[in-house]
């Protein structure tokens, strides 16, 4: 025999076997063989199902919150749309509002915040299509109007304030006040 030469080397369960010892993956000492986990515990299910809740919860309140900012931010727009509205009807009847037929209020904060009076002038007309036209957009509770027109040389500095309660938007003031000033 050539002392060189190796003999192959039988499998790894095989050669156990040859040596006496128990075949691979037999059970040692009486110890129960080891048993493959399959899908999560219930710990895990619970934990996973509160942090999903967690996050609900989370984006529930973001949603809120951007309806109520929302809410507020067209309000907002309404009150200025409303108010240059004014300003333009003022500008259509330029005489009557340098003569301070369009006054509601005075300034620097007196504004009126009552129903409209019905009239049968152009001037009287205006103000109460306005002040429902406020009622109705902004609510009646807390929206109050002021229009000032200053005369001078000709033509008038006029100061057109709404004011409406926005105690439903998130942050900043209750009361919210939009002030427009033009030459007329």
């Amino acid at each position: 025999m050539n002392p060189t030469a190796r003999t192959p080397s039988p499998p790894l369960g095989e050669a156990r076997r040859l040596g006496g010892g128990p075949p691979l993956g037999a059970r040692l000492c009486g110890a129960a063989p080891a048993k493959r986990q399959r899908g999560a515990s219930l710990i895990e299910v619970l934990v996973a199902f509160l942090l999903l809740t967690f996050g609900m919860l989370g984006m529930s309140a973001m949603q809120i919150n951007a309806l109520q900012n929302n809410q507020s931010a067209l309000q907002r727009s309404q009150a200025s749309m409303l108010a240059h509205f004014k300003m333009d009807a003022m500008r259509a009847n330029r005489v009557d509002a340098i003569t301070g037929l369009y006054n509601m209020g005075a300034l620097p904060n007196s504004r009126i915040c009552g129903p409209a009076v019905a009239g049968t002038d152009l001037a009287t007309r205006d103000r109460e299509v306005w002040i429902n036209a406020l009622r109705d957009t902004l609510g009646e509770a807390d929206t109050c109007a002021l229009v000032v027109c200053l005369p001078g040389g000709g033509s008038a500095i006029c100061t057109v304030q709404v004011q409406w309660d926005d105690t439903r938007g998130t942050g900043g003031a209750a009361m919210q006040v939009v002030e427009i000033v033009s030459q007329i």
